[in-house]
């Protein structure tokens, strides 16, 4: 897939952040895609649904596999605009998604890159990364959300 193909899915998955950011949530977007085929998109729903589990990756994995029938994700990719939690990242493992692409680092959170490595463990699948695609626009609407916060 091109960088350019990246940078179309996380352009998705920054308007899904958007949505977030304007109904109070924290601005992470989803996109799961297989086969240039959109299963899924998703934005945190945590203040919504009153649910600390419901992160924009979780739905969005939810969804795609609703949407599959089936709860493996072989050859599906993930788009998402934060580096994801511990949580998102087994998630990831689990759903057997093939490849992760993800726009900004989460220095204080991040469980692919940056705080933890979950996905280079010696699990039984493998999910490629990407990282840094979009990443300063994903950045931005994180740092913007919270700067509007204080």
């Amino acid at each position: 897939m091109s960088n350019m193909r990246h940078r179309d899915w996380m352009a998705l998955a920054l308007a899904e952040a958007r949505l977030a950011a304007a109904s109070g949530e924290t601005p992470v977007g989803a996109v799961i895609a297989r086969g240039g085929v959109l299963l899924a998109r998703a934005h945190n729903e945590r203040e919504a649904a009153k649910d600390p589990t419901a992160h924009a990756e979780m739905i969005a994995i939810r969804r795609a596999a609703a949407a599959l029938g089936d709860w493996r994700l072989s050859g599906a990719v993930l788009y998402v605009t934060l580096e994801p939690c511990p949580m998102c990242a087994g998630a990831v493992i689990l759903a057997r998604l093939s490849h992760l692409v993800y726009g900004a680092g989460d220095d204080r959170g991040g469980a692919v890159d940056s705080v933890m490595r979950i996905l280079a463990g010696d699990w039984n699948h493998r999910t490629e990364v990407t990282a840094g695609v979009l990443e300063e626009d994903c950045a931005r609407l994180m740092r913007d959300f919270f700067r509007s916060k204080r």
